[in-house]
């Protein structure tokens, strides 16, 4: 679309600033997980120990994430044509997977110890709880300041993380001042029945990334009709819009313009209404006078 200007990523020079803020979340995720498996083995904390494995799940999707971020800034092989940005959304679909299992198996213990709760001190699980919350908050605050999708992704899963935190809190406190010591295998239900959905809804996603899927926020009929009204152009075909990875859309199309028209004004055109009407940044578009013939031979 042009001699002078350049396709360079803003989304890899972002993920390139987050590196800071989530390697320290990673750190404290880590520390946090460490503490609550232990202190969840050593007093049963059916609560401590569903956390402690949401803990876990985004530790690891923090983890691929730096990495992702890492490799994504590196050159890529002459035939990885799209770089490596897909790595995000696998470790999504991983990460979805890694939670939903632990959901299930929390909520299928949960439910065998409805009839017979073990005891569970409060006290360490109220201070043990308090940490994570702490240590989430700091992570929030780091990943709070960044524009970078790959920060944000994990922010979410942080705040998650943070919600989880205070179950495990209210379930010490009613088992500390009222005795309820079932509260910890009702917390650690609620944890994990609140995970399920959240998994689903993030496996959803990426699978539909994978299978590139049109995103659900582009209306494709909007975009077709406002690529046909620019002037010049009589017809709109092959048009495809996938995703690469989180808030990268990418459009494919062939324009059919009056032959004799000015292309560069219309590559102009397009690439204007796509970018200010769709938020889309990277289109390829094929130019083709009327009177070419040959692109009605596609199947597909």
């Amino acid at each position: 679309m042009g001699h002078d200007h350049h396709h360079g990523s803003a989304a890899a020079r972002a993920g390139a600033a987050a590196r800071r803020p989530l390697g320290i979340a990673l750190a404290l995720g880590v520390v946090t997980f460490a503490v609550q498996i232990v202190v969840a083995l050593r007093t049963d904390s059916l609560a401590l120990l569903t956390d402690s494995a949401h803990v876990l799940t985004d530790v690891a999707a923090i983890g691929l994430s730096l990495a992702a971020v890492m490799v994504a800034d590196r050159p890529t092989r002459p035939d990885r044509t799209f770089g490596l940005y897909r790595l995000e959304v696998l470790v999504a679909l991983l990460n979805a997977v890694l939670m939903l299992a632990v959901a299930v198996w929390a909520i299928v213990e949960g439910l065998s110890r409805l009839g017979d709760p073990p005891d569970v001190p409060g006290l360490p699980i109220l201070v043990v709880g308090t940490f994570g919350l702490i240590t989430n908050l700091v992570s929030l605050r780091l990943l709070s300041n960044g524009g970078s999708l790959v920060a944000e992704g994990a922010r979410l899963d942080v705040l998650a993380d943070s919600i989880a935190s205070i179950g495990v809190i209210i379930g010490a406190v009613l088992i500390l001042t009222l005795g309820i010591e079932v509260a910890d295998t009702w917390v650690g239900l609620a944890i994990a029945v609140w995970i399920v959905p959240r998994s689903l809804r993030l496996a959803a996603d990426a699978l539909r990334v994978l299978v590139q899927a049109a995103p659900r926020h582009i209306d494709l009929t909007a975009v077709h009709d406002d690529l046909r009204a620019l002037p010049d152009v009589v017809e709109v075909h092959d048009l495809h819009v996938w995703t690469l990875t989180s808030d990268m859309d990418v459009l494919t199309a062939h324009l059919v313009v009056r032959t004799g028209s000015d292309h560069h004004a219309t590559l102009d055109g397009a690439r204007e209404v796509l970018a200010q009407s769709h938020d889309i940044h990277h289109a390829t578009l094929q130019v083709e006078p009327e009177d070419h013939a040959g692109c009605d031979e596609l199947d597909w």
